[in-house]
């Protein structure tokens, strides 16, 4: 799937810290990236649909997934997009895909995702995602999965 099918994105730029002796940045700090960018988009769906409810009360997320595949290194100072979007829903479940781009020559360079489950915060089960959450992302990502 190609990066015109994301619709939310952040820029990330590579810092000293992120880097080996020969200026390449870290495999780790991709997940860092990823989770930047998985933060930004939930917060935006909240803001923009009013989904306050999901992020307060009785629940959390916690990543049950990561997985990435590099293509090519990010350098230091590069700057990159990190392109993300949902691709399902399950009951108490959604995935995250990403897309590392660099931004001075368009190429992808990683491309990843992740996998968070809705948990009741005092039974520390999985826990059903409102009807709220489906509908705003639907309305986002028209081609979301809905897995029921």
């Amino acid at each position: 799937m190609g990066k015109q099918n994301y619709k939310h994105s952040i820029i990330e730029v590579v810092r000293f810290h992120e880097v080996d002796m020969l200026g390449v940045c870290n495999n780790a700090v991709y997940f860092n990236y990823f989770e930047d960018a998985r933060i930004k988009y939930i917060q935006d769906l909240i803001k923009n649909y009013s989904l306050r409810e999901i992020m307060a009360g009785h629940s959390f997320f916690i990543m049950a997934h990561n997985e990435a595949d590099y293509i090519e290194p990010a350098l230091l100072e590069d700057e990159l997009i990190v392109y993300t979007r949902l691709n399902f829903i399950k009951n108490s479940s959604f995935g995250f895909r990403h897309l590392i781009e660099k931004k001075t020559n368009g190429k992808i360079i990683t491309h990843g995702g992740g996998v968070f489950v809705h948990i009741n915060k005092e039974t520390k089960t999985p826990l059903q995602l409102p009807k709220e959450f489906y509908d705003a992302v639907q309305d986002f990502e028209p081609d979301v999965e809905i897995i029921k």
